[in-house]
């Protein structure tokens, strides 16, 4: 057992996310390993509480820093990370000037390493802990990010990106090299060899992943929606709703499907730990469909922001009642910072919704980040918490990491000013040490 001694902060699971943090100005986080082998949190609380628990323990102490959960960033793609900051009049253009020449760089295995060992360093060094992302539509790129989100025991789940037309012909999916099969059918079968092989190995999982329905045929979203039936414990991750020229390009290309989000469902591709990326222009029927299916949003308010898209509705989504967390979306995001993400959702709350505007509490926004997008993947009490049982990756976070941040938090008289301050000021110099659950091997 391992003991780590600072400010803690933690979420109920049974309140109002916007009152649900923890915090122990001096905590106790107490981490063992469970029955499977792997690092999770024993107990955490007051440290003169637990102390006496455990008096001959060592501990690892940090004063004047905050452990928090890891955080759990729900969409974004990791070979658009040289295409970050590239400006482009809107989503489709910058789709064509910029993503798919990048992504055509992603057939070489060289490349697709590289890229992978640099952005899994980025999202570590940012305070990420488990990730939702894209590839490309190359088996190289899927394999390559599994193989160092392994080698660092990151929590990952990934998938090939299933595009067989309206792009480019080096990013689509390819048919067979020796020409039995076309690209449709060898990109299913990619997915499902894929699956098989990396779904469920250490803390790995697999997303089928479209990458929007446009860029799909009819075969191939019904067959991943054949897969997704077959599969029902890997997840689903696509983009909708994001632009209004795509929706309108959408209703051509499926005039009988009632919308856009609807799409999907017509082809079996709505149902619990389906994450949809956007989500901003529904009204209430497609609210409705994300609830009653289980599917659940990733919001995305710097690229939102950054491309012009629109404002995620937190009033609808609310009323109405389907799950949803943060993400970054680098490379259409502007960043990996967790903390520029919140900032940004606060923002959108306070311009996009209604004339008064939302203001969304630090606690919120942080649960978002953490123990909300992680029930968005169905991980809830896995990852993004620091209750017992919960796998054990957390941040140490130094809220003197620079004058400004120092000074602030100083002066802060509540958590929620702790908190806003660190949302607003802050960055990857924030994050002081990233601390990933490891398994244990048995002797």
């Amino acid at each position: 057992m391992k003991a780590y001694r600072a400010a803690i902060l933690r979420f109920a699971t049974d309140c109002d996310p916007g009152q649900s943090a923890i915090y122990e100005q001096d905590g106790l986080l107490l981490v063992g390993v469970n029955a499977q082998g792997r690092q999770v949190v024993q107990a955490v609380g007051p440290y003169r509480e637990l102390r006496t628990r455990f008096p001959d323990i060592a501990i690892t102490h940090w004063p004047e820093r905050i452990i928090a959960p890891g955080f759990v960033d729900l969409h974004s793609h990791y070979p658009q990370t040289n295409v970050i900051g590239s400006p482009a009049e809107g989503l489709l253009p910058w789709l064509e000037h910029y993503t798919f020449p990048e992504e055509r760089r992603f057939a070489s295995p060289d490349y697709s390493t590289e890229a992978a060992q640099f952005f899994i360093a980025e999202l570590l060094r940012n305070g990420v802990t488990t990730a939702l992302t894209f590839a490309t539509s190359h088996p190289a790129s899927v394999n390559a990010l599994f193989t160092e989100a392994q080698t660092q025991r990151m929590r990952l789940i990934t998938g090939l990106c299933l595009m067989d037309r309206h792009a480019p012909a080096d990013v689509l999916n390819q048919a067979a090299a020796n020409g039995g099969l076309d690209a449709t059918e060898q990109s299913l079968l990619d997915t499902e060899a894929l699956i098989r092989q990396w779904h469920g190995v250490d803390r790995l999982g697999y997303a089928i992943t479209p990458r929007f329905a446009p860029t799909s045929t009819d075969a191939q979203l019904r067959g991943a929606g054949e897969l997704a039936a077959s599969y029902p414990e890997v997840w689903i991750q696509s983009h909708v709703a994001e632009n209004k020229l795509e929706i309108a390009w959408a209703r051509q290309l499926f005039p009988a499907s009632r919308s856009y989000l609807a799409t999907y469902g017509d082809f079996g591709l709505l149902r619990h730990r389906a994450i949809y990326a956007h989500c901003i222009h529904f009204d209430d029927d497609d609210r409705a469909l994300m609830r009653n299916t289980g599917a659940a949003a990733a919001v995305c308010p710097t690229s939102n922001l950054f491309l012009g898209s629109g404002f995620f509705d937190y009033a609808g989504a609310d009323r109405v009642g389907f799950d949803y967390g943060l993400a970054s979306d680098v490379g259409g995001g502007t960043s990996f910072s967790p903390f520029h993400t919140m900032l940004a959702a606060y923002t959108v709350g306070r311009e996009g919704q209604t004339k008064t505007g939302l203001s969304l509490s630090p606690q919120q926004l942080w649960w978002q980040h953490t123990a909300g997008a992680a029930r968005a993947l169905g991980l809830a009490g896995v990852v993004g918490n620091l209750q017992p049982g919960c796998e054990a990756d957390f941040v140490v976070l130094n809220p003197q990491a620079t004058p400004l941040l120092a000074r602030r938090t100083a002066l802060a008289t509540s958590l929620d000013e702790l908190l806003f301050s660190m949302i607003v000021l802050g960055d990857d110099r924030l994050v002081q040490q990233t601390v990933i659950s490891q398994a244990i091997q048995a002797r």
